[in-house]
Formats: structure tokens, C-alpha cells, sequence
């Protein structure tokens, strides 16, 4: 196809355009393209509101940038049309639930077990815009994938690609709720998908049943502050004690909205080999990752997102999950050894842990 200009594609040009834009989608990877317009008005005062009752705790950045998050149109000029893109993360044979009754094993968010999803669908995402280039000619576009004042679930239904559920994920009916999103921002006069046009969860709240925290407020409303997720990745300072016994063996994030969803049943593995997960860290024992010494943590945590928590709330997070495990000698051992630990919110936390102990 010979290389075209933005000035004189036909209408038929672009249908077609955008059809080989879902092909080239699939093509690296992405299970499902869609194609939305920027307006988020109705998820605009949905966020305002969420804010307002300050749900999401110190995550300053959900209030920053003013109104971009919902208009994309001001994050990037010139936006006309958002690409967006879904790929599936959960790999094959990965323990879940049962995992989460072996209260002596660490579990960690399934999403993060492998290769730091910002790079990879980054990267595929810069690599569609090229291929689009390639036929089009120059064109304004800008790829982000959870990076930016993005409203990516909004965007997400505004495409077609699924329903936001009532524990806030996107659900898609034959995929569930295990995979990624990303977006292009484009000055290409594309047309929009229909809205995803149903909400399926019906009268099941199973999500709402089993979150250990009692995080959501509502349907479709979680507060942020007492979300595993936040409290073990974004939260800087102690854990609250009164939630600490929630927390169980989860020392970086939170699946169990998503594993309890009737959706995720039609959950498909990835076929991404870079989500597949690293070092045992799907079934490690929470002793021997409670002893890695910070050099260790840095060189087994390289490249996945497990960094962004840091050393410090790693092992603060390890310390609430040895307090909420079975009393054992060796688990009791490895908490004085730390007792020490030259961080007082490391210390605080040990210290209860051992209280836990003591007390049982």
C-alpha cells in the first residue's frame, strides 16, 4: 500500500485504515483494538467525586494535571481519536486461590510476576504507530500505558473493549479481566466504536463479598485507602493495624476481586513468555524472601514492577504477611533477625508481627 497523507484519505481509506490497525494489533500481541472518541464528560464528575471523598489516599497524581485525565484532548493536542488496547496477562499454570490458603507462601498480584508491562506494551504500542506512519504518512500520536493522567477503563468501554464492573475493573465477556490496556492519542479523524453497550454483573457482588479489607464503598466505587493494592505499593508509611490481619500472605497487591469474578472463568493464558514469572516469585515461601538483603531484592526484581514498591515497604509488606502466618520456629527466627533492621517502619512492623506471635 503506498504511502498516503492525512489530506487525502477518503472516507474509504480510512475504514480500511482501520481495519488493518486491528490487524496489525493482533498481529504484536494485543488481543482486542478499539477506537474511541475523547469525550469523558459522564467519567469526569464520577472522578470528581471520587476525589472529593478523597478515596484515593496519597495518590496525589489521580488529582494533578487538572482536567487531562479526562480530557485527553488537552493531555495531547490535537487528539481526535484514541486507539485503544487490551493483551491478556495471567500465564498458564499459575497457582491462585490455593496459593493464597498456603498462609507461609507469598502472593504477589499475578500481573506483576514477569517483565514490567509499561516497557513491553510501550514498546508494541510505539510499534503500531509506526506501522500506521508507514501508510499514512506523518500524523500526531502519543502511546501511554498506565504512565499518564489517563482514564484508561473509560476509554476502555468507550471502545467497545468491555464494561467496567462493580469492583472497578474492565471486564470483557470472553476474556475476563486479566489483561492490560494501553492507548494512542491521534490526530486521525477515525471512527469511534460503539460503547460497550451493557453492564453484565447483574446481582452478583461476590467482588464486594470477599475483599479482605472491606475496601468498596459501592458499586464501581473502591476507597483506595484501604485497598490491598494501595496499601502494599502506594502507601509510603505504616500499614494501618486495624487492617494489617486483611492483608494475609499479599505482599504486593491484590487479586481478589478479579479471582472470585464469575467472568474470569473465561480468563485465557497469555502467550507473552516475558509475563512469564520469575524466580519461584508465584510460589516463593515468604521466610526466604523476607531474608534477600536489598542487593538481592534489586537484582531479582529487575525490570518487573515489583520495584516500584522499593526494598523498604518490601520487607514492611513481608512483615505484616509473617505476622498473619501459622506460628512456626523458623518464622518467629526470621522476624528477630530483622528486628533490628535499621528503618523504623520496617522495625514497627516486625514488632507486631512478633506480637502476633506472642500473643497466639
Amino acid at each position: 500500500m503506498p504511502v498516503q497523507t492525512l489530506t487525502n484519505l477518503s472516507d474509504q481509506d480510512l475504514i480500511l485504515l482501520q481495519e488493518n490497525i486491528r490487524t496489525w494489533g493482533r498481529e504484536l500481541g494485543f488481543q482486542q483494538i478499539g477506537f474511541a472518541n475523547p469525550d469523558l464528560a459522564e467519567h469526569e464528575t464520577y472522578l470528581q467525586q471520587w476525589l472529593a471523598e478523597g478515596y484515593h489516599g496519597e495518590m496525589e497524581y489521580m488529582a494533578s494535571h487538572g482536567h487531562k485525565r479526562s480530557r485527553p484532548s488537552e493531555l495531547v493536542e490535537g487528539t481526535r481519536t484514541i486507539i485503544t488496547a487490551r493483551m491478556d496477562y495471567l500465564p498458564a499454570d499459575v497457582e491462585t486461590t490455593r496459593l493464597l490458603g498456603q498462609k507461609s507462601k507469598a502472593y504477589i498480584s499475578r500481573y506483576a510476576l514477569g517483565r514490567d508491562y509499561h516497557k513491553l506494551i510501550r514498546k508494541r504500542l510505539t510499534q503500531l504507530a509506526r506501522k500506521i506512519e508507514q501508510h499514512t504518512g506523518s500524523y500526531g500520536y502519543r502511546a501511554f500505558v498506565d504512565s499518564a493522567p489517563v482514564l484508561e477503563r473509560a476509554l476502555a468501554t468507550r471502545s467497545g473493549l468491555g464494561w467496567i464492573g462493580k469492583n472497578s475493573m474492565l471486564i470483557h465477556p470472553k476474556a475476563g479481566s486479566f489483561f492490560f490496556l494501553g492507548e494512542i492519542m491521534t490526530d486521525l479523524p477515525l471512527a469511534e466504536d460503539q460503547a460497550y453497550p451493557k453492564d453484565h454483573c447483574g446481582s452478583c457482588n461476590a467482588c464486594h463479598v470477599t475483599c479482605p479489607t472491606d475496601a468498596f464503598v459501592g458499586d464501581k466505587i473502591l476507597d483506595g485507602r484501604r485497598c490491598i493494592s494501595y496499601l502494599t505499593i502506594e502507601l509510603k508509611g505504616p500499614i494501618p493495624v486495624e487492617l494489617r490481619p486483611g492483608i494475609g500472605n499479599r505482599i504486593f497487591g491484590c487479586d481478589d476481586c478479579q479471582l472470585v469474578c464469575p467472568w474470569n472463568r473465561f480468563t485465557r493464558p497469555t502467550s507473552e513468555t516475558d509475563f512469564t514469572p520469575r524466580h519461584n516469585l508465584d510460589s516463593a515461601d515468604l521466610c526466604t524472601l523476607f531474608l534477600w538483603e536489598e542487593e538481592e531484592f534489586l537484582q531479582k526484581t529487575e525490570g518487573t514492577p515489583i520495584r516500584r514498591a522499593g526494598y523498604e515497604r518490601w520487607l514492611r509488606n513481608i512483615a505484616v504477611a509473617l505476622g498473619n502466618a501459622p506460628t512456626t520456629p523458623d518464622i518467629v527466627s526470621v522476624l528477630k533477625q530483622r528486628s533490628g533492621y535499621d528503618s523504623v517502619l520496617v522495625q514497627e512492623h516486625v514488632h507486631w508481627a512478633l506480637e502476633q506471635h506472642q500473643s497466639g
